[in-house]
Order: C-alpha cells, then sequence, then structure tokens
C-alpha cells in the first residue's frame, strides 16, 4: 500500500443525495448508500494523496479515532471491489 495514491475508479462518482441525506457511490447499475465517515475517506481519495498522507490527515480531524489502522483496511477492501484504481 506504501506508495499508493488511491483515486476513484473511472466509472465511479462520489455524490449526496439531499432527499436521503446520505453520501453515495454511484457505480454502473449500482448504488452504494455510505455510513459512518466512509465518504469523508473517500473524498480524500483523489490521486495526489499517499495513504499513509489520508490517514494523517483524518488523525488531525478526528483526533483519538483510530485512523491508523481502521482507513488503510477500509481503502484496501473498497479497492478489492474495484471501487478505487
Amino acid at each position: 500500500m506504501a506508495g499508493w495514491r488511491p483515486a476513484p475508479a473511472r466509472s465511479v462518482v462520489l455524490r449526496h443525495d439531499r432527499v436521503r441525506q446520505a453520501d453515495l457511490l454511484v457505480l454502473p447499475e449500482r448504488v452504494v448508500v455510505l455510513s459512518g465517515r466512509a465518504a469523508d475517506v473517500l473524498r480524500l481519495c483523489d490521486g495526489h494523496r499517499q495513504v499513509g498522507e489520508i490517514v494523517d490527515e483524518l488523525a488531525a480531524r478526528f483526533p483519538g479515532a483510530p485512523v491508523a489502522d481502521e482507513v488503510p483496511r477500509f481503502l484496501d477492501r473498497v479497492r478489492e471491489e474495484g471501487w478505487l484504481r
């Protein structure tokens, strides 16, 4: 994961649905409703930041949260789904 600069897959769009008051990942023929802070993490996946930089930024925003352990696992899982490149 070192050196990886996650970015949304070309067919994936992160949107906020005002009606549902929910963040969504819009994929071909599928919509994923995001929960918790998933959208906060995915918004930082812009292809410019490395995973460590994303973790550092989230750790500063959410002091005391276990981001160093949870964020890399989450990003790896999302990449396995094909939502990140």
